[in-house]
């Protein structure tokens, strides 16, 4: 059987899996980091005026929506969550524009929230979890709605 010319992955959607593994690298290797020493996470997350439930649900955030967008599962959903994170980290932990590495961090927090905003409005592309599970005729509304 012949494939349509719409069931084949075109160029694009090569490009958008490589910047879904790119842009979820950096999640997924300071959540792990965060985790792999977590007494040093919690403790640096005190000294920072950040409670232990605050260290947690950033590690939960970075590697839950890390692996989303790298599979390309719920990817707007947590694409939409990682670019709201780095605004908040930029805003809230990067504003001393005296100093060129926050001025550097502020900035580089910015550009990983705008590809997460181009990936929330674009969808994961073709090869995604998400492709293949809206190919499913029965889904609940709040998954489709999620996945289109």
């Amino acid at each position: 059987m012949m494939e349509s010319a719409s069931s084949r992955s075109r160029p694009a959607d090569f490009v958008l899996l490589l910047g879904r593994f790119l842009l979820a690298l950096i999640f997924l290797h300071e959540g792990w980091s965060l985790a792999a020493d977590l007494t040093a996470t919690i403790d640096t997350f005190a000294k920072l005026g950040l409670s232990t439930p605050m260290a947690l649900a950033t590690i939960a955030l970075q590697i839950g929506a890390g692996l989303s967008v790298a599979a390309g599962f719920l990817t707007r959903l947590g694409a939409l969550a990682l670019a709201l994170f780095c605004l908040a980290t930029a805003l809230l932990f990067h504003t001393n524009f005296a100093s060129q590495n926050e001025l550097l961090h502020f900035e580089k927090d910015l550009a990983i929230a705008g590809g997460m905003f181009v990936l929330s409005a674009s969808g994961a592309g073709s090869i995604s979890i998400d492709r293949l599970l809206r190919k499913r005729a029965s889904m609940h509304p709040w998954l489709r709605a999620a996945l289109s």
